[in-house]
């Protein structure tokens, strides 16, 4: 049973999808902020058993779903459900629709998530709403997610090219400026599927740590606090533009 156990987790350390040092909570931001309904993913779970333990996380809906999956030595148990082998188990939730958590939410596996996916190295704090884990042993949510930024700016207006204090806030593809942070409606939500170009602007001098968003009905000019506040800007909206 030991060496069956050994190859199973070899052939599991081989598949696309399986995420060897991925966290819960890093599993829900990368799902929610790039996967689409039916996204999976597989990673080890933080359960402690006898068994070999993963938890199959997929994105459903707005949330994310943890499954577990344990390898008994010679069959994969999920649920009260068990397979001969992880593509069998796929094969049949990729037909059958899982039923995640409470709500009753339906969904069918539709594409794993490749760990050879480039991230940006930030990591900043939005709210992750996620179901409560059946794979992990601590069912808590975290304000963490990934390819996601806010703060504050300075923002030159487009006709008396004055310098205004703005909250940004970039999810997925759309980047929204606020009068103020605690407002509940943006004063302008911005495509990034229609911009052309991020890049750091030296024409504004004496403000500093600028750079511009350029679409191709108007060109905005930001202003960071820092000059590495103002590269993760650009590093973040880049990578999405690139996407």
């Amino acid at each position: 049973m030991e060496q069956d156990s050994m190859s199973c987790y070899e052939d599991i350390e081989n598949l696309e999808f399986f995420h060897p040092n991925l966290t819960r909570h890093t599993a829900e931001s990368m799902l929610l902020q790039n996967g689409t309904d039916g996204t999976y993913l597989l990673r080890p779970s933080s359960k402690t058993g006898k068994h070999w333990e993963y938890a199959l996380s997929v994105k459903c809906d707005k949330s994310v779903k943890h499954f577990n999956v344990s390898w008994t030595g010679t069959e994969f148990q999920f649920g009260h459900g068990t397979f001969k082998s992880l593509q069998d188990l796929l094969t049949h939730f990729s037909n059958q629709p899982l039923i995640g958590g409470e709500s009753g939410q339906l969904v069918l596996l539709c594409r794993p998530y490749p760990r050879d996916i480039a991230e940006p190295d930030l990591y900043e704090e939005v709210t992750v709403h996620a179901e409560l884990s059946t794979a992990d042993a601590n069912n808590t949510t975290s304000g963490f997610s990934i390819n996601s930024k806010e703060g504050f700016l300075t923002k030159e207006g487009r006709y008396f090219k004055t310098w205004r204090t703005r909250w940004f806030l970039l999810q997925k593809n759309e980047l929204k400026y606020y009068k103020e942070k605690t407002d509940k409606s943006p004063i302008r939500v911005l495509d990034l599927n229609t911009c052309r170009e991020c890049s750091q602007d030296n024409s504004k001098k004496p403000k500093p740590f600028v750079f511009r968003l350029v679409f191709d009905w108007r060109t905005f000019y930001m202003s960071a606090s820092s000059e590495q506040d103002m590269k993760e800007w650009i590093n973040v909206i880049t990578w999405r533009l690139n996407r």
